[in-house]
């Protein structure tokens, strides 16, 4: 061999030597999946938690958690009810997209779970336990219904998940233990923990925090009734505290809590009026807390917009999976890593069937009512498709509540908002709410003229969510109605050239021109009877369009 031909040799071969020893280190090296469990509590509406700000509430596991995690304000689920909005938190998809929007619906085969992903492609064991998770349908229904969920296989769950269980809060610790038996050792876990606190009836807590100390929300009136439900509510939510940490101290004692990302939110809103089954926010804001030492820095909070679609990719992310373009949620994943995030400026949610409701000419808002919600960081637009539908709230008219409310309502001394709220029939086909002057959403602006650019910009992204969705309900936005023949409306000349003018002279850029900006430059008596004339709907400025029409009816006579 050459001396040439040598050193050929003994370059190539310690290039492939460097190259294996690279490719043992990066192995090596590269950071283990993190195992992750989402635990979900059962219509548990925002603020409820003492961390939220709620001292008379008992919840210290909880609480510590939210201190050593991260806190986040502004969490919005895809419904406002369990089944729909369980969908969203599986798929990453609107529940329009994953066609579950009837309550009784199972998860189509077809639509694929984030848990599955994780099984599939980075070698999770996964698993589901607790409260029923609602995806293999209601389980509810008339022989026929069976003999078709039998027929075609409807309920998948057992061949999607390794490890199903849907036997109670109760059975949890026997069930995490046999979820933890099952797994094999050493390979990266999923496990779904679904609790039924607080979910209606409350009877769960025994020591309920003093309904005459604890503080009524805004959205709800002040009365005996409606503080008497609040306590039996805050009490369950304290009982699922105790059995939360349980379910922490059993994964530590079988698994350990290095490298597990929890992430701890509710189902839906509570079940009140104006909650579980409403588009307002307290049946759509939960609790959210996540938790993954070393990753989240303790103590901090987030107001950023988040919705349950935005669950599956960033789970999927944090595995270092890629996530499918058929997910529309939107990873927050950033947040938790403390690196920079660009929020999303909308949510939607979507209203249908509850339960096992059929249609009949009795049938209630709590029972069958088609909506749809768009929110952005300011304001809400809520689409009702059926407003003829007389209100009634979901799970809880039988309650001290509701009867409270309504014997104030026969009695008119119901005050004025709540009235239009749920008496009023039909109820607005629009509701628009400035969420920074009314949070509890009591003013509807719909309609107003200067809301009319709000109320348009949230329209169209409904508009397009409802599209790219496929969704079967009417679009908020139509086209305009046909003008008869023979009575079109020409439209004003523009004469181009005052378009750079407009430009030069709206000095400030808020799209008008004030009286200062017109008048710059010009005669006294020319100004005034030049902008009196362009200021066509007399409001004080002059628009765009005003300014740069060529014709201008009734102009001022030359001197």
């Amino acid at each position: 061999m050459s001396c040439r031909r040598s050193q050929q040799f003994i370059t190539m071969r310690t290039f492939f030597i460097v190259l294996s020893l690279l490719v043992i280190g990066f192995a090596q090296g590269a950071p283990k999946p993190p195992n992750i469990v989402f635990v979900l509590s059962d219509d548990h509406s925002y603020p409820f938690l003492g961390c939220y700000g709620r001292p008379e509430m008992k919840t210290p596991h909880l609480d510590q958690f939210a201190a050593e995690g991260m806190k986040f304000h502004r969490m919005f689920t895809g419904a406002p009810q369990c089944v729909p909005s369980r969908a969203t938190f599986l798929t990453g998809r609107s529940p329009v997209a994953c066609r579950i929007t009837r309550f009784s619906s199972p998860l189509p085969r077809d639509e694929i779970t984030y848990p599955e992903i994780l099984k599939k492609d980075a070698g999770y064991f996964v698993g589901v336990l607790g409260r029923s998770y609602h995806l293999d349908g209601s389980g509810r229904g008339p022989p026929s219904t069976a003999r078709v969920f039998e027929a075609n296989q409807l309920q998948t769950f057992k061949e999607r998940f390794d490890y199903v269980d849907a036997t109670g809060q109760e059975t949890i610790p026997a069930t995490m233990k046999a979820f933890f038996d099952q797994r094999p050792k050493d390979q990266p876990y999923y496990l779904w923990v679904n609790f039924s606190d607080p979910h209606h009836p409350w009877n769960s807590g025994t020591n309920p925090p003093d309904p005459a100390k604890l503080n009524v929300p805004g959205s709800l009136p002040d009365l005996p009734g409606v503080r008497e439900d609040l306590s039996h509510y805050e009490g369950e939510i304290e009982h699922m505290d105790g059995d939360f940490k349980r379910v922490l101290d059993i994964i530590k004692e079988r698994a350990g809590l290095e490298n597990t990302l929890i992430i701890f939110t509710g189902d839906n809103g509570m079940a009140f009026p104006s909650g579980k089954g409403n588009l307002h926010d307290p049946g759509l804001n939960v609790p959210l807390l996540v938790w993954w030492p070393g990753v989240i820095q303790p103590g901090t909070e987030s107001r950023a917009l988040i919705s349950g679609e935005d669950v599956a990719p960033t789970c999927l992310e944090a595995a270092g999976l890629p996530v499918p373009t058929r997910i529309s949620g939107k990873s927050f994943l950033p947040l938790l890593r403390g690196q920079p995030f660009e929020p999303r400026q909308h949510i939607f949610a979507e209203r249908g069937p509850h339960g096992s409701s059929t249609f009949d000419e009795n049938v209630k808002a709590s029972g069958v009512d088609y909506s749809r919600a768009v929110r952005s960081d300011r304001y809400k637009l809520i689409y009702n498709v059926t407003p003829s539908h007389i209100y009634s709230p979901v799970d809880s008219a039988g309650d001290p509540s509701w009867q409270d409310i309504v014997k104030a309502h026969e009695e008119k001394q119901l005050a004025s908002e709540f009235e239009t709220l749920w008496f009023t029939s039909p109820r607005a086909i629009y509701e628009l709410y400035d969420l920074e002057s009314d949070p509890n959403e009591l003013r509807n602006l719909a309609g107003q003229p200067d809301m009319q650019d709000i109320e348009l910009k949230l329209k169209e992204a409904l508009q397009e969510k409802m599209i790219l969705d496929f969704d079967y309900l009417p679009l908020p936005l139509a086209l305009p109605p046909r003008k008869k023949a023979g009575s079109r409306k020409q439209t004003p000349e523009k004469d181009p050239s005052r378009e750079k003018q407009f430009i030069q002279k709206d000095t400030d850029k808020d799209g008008v021109l004030n009286w200062q900006e017109f008048s710059k430059g010009r005669g006294q008596a020319d100004a005034e009877g030049w902008f009196k004339a362009r200021d066509q709907d007399g409001n004080g400025t002059l628009s765009r369009e005003e300014f740069v029409t060529g014709k201008v009816s009734n102009p001022p006579k030359k001197s």
